[in-house]
């Protein structure tokens, strides 16, 4: 069988297997686990994998990762991993699914909260899934290895823990089985199976941040006799949306305050208030300035108010960086697979994945693929007018498309064969 045959009977599998991928995208998406907590979700996939004939299944890696080996029975030395992430966010859905998630959780402050798969993690670990039993029907006709990697905690591990892609590197995750090629690709609300690619930064460099101002409690009547917290907050919150005027114009970047937590009540100045957010930027070189900044603002900020403000910094990650060399080599491989004109030149996004950790180590690519009632409009996504419309990530309401996953299945299996076979090989 030659790579043209095996590449229609590819095709063929994958059509075949369709009613599978989306079995296992309905299951995946009732029943979600929030970063670091997805057990369930990591025992269903290592079921599958070993149920498709994996070679080995490694679990419990940085938590609950998992990865499936599987070995072509020809000679190579090439290992394509193909990777999806598997938690979902405290978010309760409103997406209107017959297979919507109902679940609910213990969060890191210990409240229960609804869980979602509002990013869509459920479809690429269905669609990397699907792909591994496809390609396990054409082991004869291949060389080297091929990787389902399976990586919790891409969303941010709780406070105090660690987790996702770097970690599972770090616990020897992928010791002796290490990929030449990483690919994977996170559905979005660009155009029903569209691709969307950049040379460069795709996604953008990230930082959570929390800051803690300490002022003194006092009676509301009687502020001069404390040192209000508040006052302080709100120039840092006000402040922050400022900060990207550090950096060059044509840098994307931003500095969000998304939580803010108070110790008084309505006749009590506190003296204490936390804030936590995240710094994102398209160029990993302007973090340094933007924390810089933050941490000057704070302390300004605080000073102003006879109050003292503390800075902290963690969970980094780095920018998602799709390197030309890849992607011109993988380009064949993408029009082959797909029409030209579903091909989309994409515009950098503020939105992080910890996918690149994984690029950064071993070399790859990710993209964005389409899964939306959308037409691309001067290169971004508008409503096409019927359907439902493009919701973003992490939206109650995000939905994807059951019909747009059959063509991301196929571009991950090709994306395989054409880097075990040297054809993606930069």
């Amino acid at each position: 069988m030659n790579l043209d045959e095996m590449r229609v009977e590819i095709d063929r599998a994958a059509r075949d297997l369709e009613a599978d991928l989306i079995r296992h995208r309905h299951h995946l998406h009732r029943h979600p686990e929030l970063s670091n907590r997805e057990q369930n979700t990591a025992a269903y996939l290592a079921n599958e994998l070993r149920r498709y004939g994996a070679d080995e299944v490694r679990t419990g890696i940085a938590g609950h990762g998992v990865i499936g080996v599987f070995h072509g029975r020809l000679s190579g030395d090439r290992t394509t991993a193909l990777r999806a992430d598997m938690d979902g966010l405290p978010v309760r859905e409103t997406s209107g699914e017959d297979f919507a998630s109902v679940e609910e959780a213990e969060g890191p402050d210990g409240t229960v909260v609804p869980v979602a798969h509002a990013c869509g993690h459920d479809c690429h670990m269905a669609t990397v899934l699907t792909a591994a039993k496809v390609l396990a029907q054409f082991r004869e006709h291949l060389p080297g290895t091929f990787l389902c990697v399976f990586q919790p905690a891409e969303e941010g591990p709780p406070l105090g823990e660690t987790g996702g892609a770097q970690a599972m590197i770090d616990a020897g995750g992928f010791d002796g089985i290490e990929p030449t090629m990483v690919f994977g690709m996170h559905v979005s609300p660009l155009p029903n199976g569209t691709v969307g690619y950049r040379a460069g930064s795709q996604f953008a460099a990230a930082t959570r941040f929390e800051i803690v101002i300490t002022g003194q409690q006092t009676h509301v009547a009687l502020p001069w006799l404390g040192r209000d917290p508040l006052p302080a907050a709100a120039g840092i919150i006000l402040g922050a949306g400022q900060l990207s005027r550090r950096i060059p114009a044509g840098h994307p970047a931003a500095v969000s305050v998304g939580h803010l937590e108070d110790r008084g009540r309505f006749n009590i100045i506190g003296d204490r208030v936390r804030l936590e957010g995240s710094i994102r930027c398209a160029d990993d070189a302007d973090m340094a300035l933007l924390k810089q900044g933050l941490r000057e603002l704070a302390t300004a900020q605080a000073q102003g108010y006879g109050c003292t403000a503390e800075v902290a910094f963690d969970q980094q990650v780095p920018a998602v960086v799709n390197e030309p060399r890849w992607l011109d080599a993988a380009m064949a491989t993408l029009r082959r697979t797909l029409d030209t004109d579903r091909l989309l030149p994409a515009p950098p996004t503020l939105g992080y994945d910890d996918v690149s950790a994984l690029l950064q180590r071993f070399g790859g690519l990710y993209l964005l693929y389409g899964v939306q009632d959308t037409m691309n409009q001067q290169g971004a996504p508008v409503p096409l007018g019927r359907g439902r419309g493009m919701i973003p990530n992490h939206h109650p309401a995000f939905y994807a498309n059951d019909d747009a996953l059959l063509d991301s299945l196929r571009l991950h299996t090709h994306m395989v064969v054409d880097h075990l076979h040297g054809l993606i090989d930069p």
